[in-house]
């Protein structure tokens, strides 16, 4: 019997139902200041956040959260607390591990030889994410970033690509904003990695037909995966930690659910229903650029909204349970 591995060990992948397969649970506020104003209740505010999904028949969520970023302790200390969240929610999560854009990493990992990077995430999925028992069920999401891939970014792809060749955990990655897709096929390739086992994350953010279908053409998947994120700023390092007073300069861009259900469509009307993922990643950060949306619906946006979108545009429900389900669970099922 096939199974995921979840943040209490492995489930049969029948039981998981439909799967959010990008998000980021203990990032749902920017600070602690509207969660009492003394510590971040990020357990208390992601149980509340969940409700609701059961009934719209989404009984996982992945938290695809990097060491040190949206909410991840930079030792992956407090990945332990997905548990409580999950045992008091009622849905299942399954934990990422990775490191984020070089801009972003720890110290530890941005000093580490490939060698060692592969040893930590190997670890990280037989045994537990940094000193913990928690078990990394996916790798991700790895990133790169915005029109390159640094070689810190590169050696990253390349240690994620030789741990998932040695246990077959799937990889989604991070483009900033659809840039370097094809480059990352091309690194992980190269290190082993099976592209059926590849997703190539935030295909959504460009809403260009031609670089989906390049990827898919590949072999590899694709995940819309910013659904609901209509407005965005250009996040491409950490902010300083004091910002001269004055005028600055500040990068966004819009994109439109239209857009994004429009695209979804095509693909499907073209075959590839079955090598897509739908997601939101939603975070704190960005709920308040988009009150219509996530500040709506949180978490409920997807079923709510988005999957009538692509019903009205004449997907069918056996292409939407592929995308919500069937999909998103092959790509998680471990060997053990």
């Amino acid at each position: 019997m096939s199974s995921v591995m979840t943040v209490f060990g492995p489930v049969p992948s029948a039981d998981l139902g439909r799967v959010m397969p990008h998000e980021h649970l203990f990032s749902l506020v920017p600070g602690p200041w509207l969660t009492a104003g003394r510590a971040d209740n990020q357990v208390d505010l992601a149980i509340g956040a969940l409700d609701g999904l059961h009934s719209a028949g989404f009984g996982a969520v992945v938290d695809l959260s990097p060491y040190g970023v949206v909410g991840r302790s930079a030792d992956g200390a407090n990945v332990t607390q997905l548990r409580e969240v999950s045992r008091q929610s009622g849905v299942d999560i399954v934990a990422g591990t990775s490191i984020y854009l070089e801009a972003y990493a720890p110290g530890w990992a941005r000093e580490a030889p490939l060698g060692q990077l592969v040893a930590r995430l190997v670890a990280d999925a037989a045994t537990g994410i940094g000193t913990t028992d928690v078990r990394a069920g996916v790798y991700g999401e790895q990133a790169t970033s915005l029109g390159e891939i640094t070689p810190f970014e590169e050696r990253m792809l390349r240690a994620v690509a030789r741990a998932h060749a040695e246990n077959g955990l799937a990889i989604f990655t991070h483009t900033t904003h659809g840039t370097m897709t094809q480059e990352q096929l091309d690194i992980l390739q190269s290190d082993g990695a099976d592209l059926d086992r590849v997703v190539i994350g935030h295909i959504d953010t460009q809403l260009s037909l031609d670089v989906a279908r390049a990827v898919l053409d590949r072999g590899a998947l694709i995940a819309v995966d910013t659904i609901g994120k209509e407005t965005w700023d250009f996040f491409l390092e950490p902010a300083p930690a004091q910002r001269p007073d004055g005028e600055f300069v500040k990068h966004a861009f819009a994109r439109s659910d239209e857009g994004r259900a429009d695209m979804v469509a095509q693909l499907v009307t073209e075959g590839y229903g079955e090598r897509i993922l739908l997601a939101q990643d939603l975070t704190g950060a960005e709920v308040w650029m988009n009150p219509g949306t996530h500040g709506q619906r949180g978490y409920m946006y997807l079923a709510d909204v988005f999957l009538p979108m692509l019903r009205e545009r004449g997907v069918d429900e056996s292409a939407i349970d592929a995308m919500t389900r069937t999909t998103p669970v092959r790509m998680l099922e471990v060997t053990a």
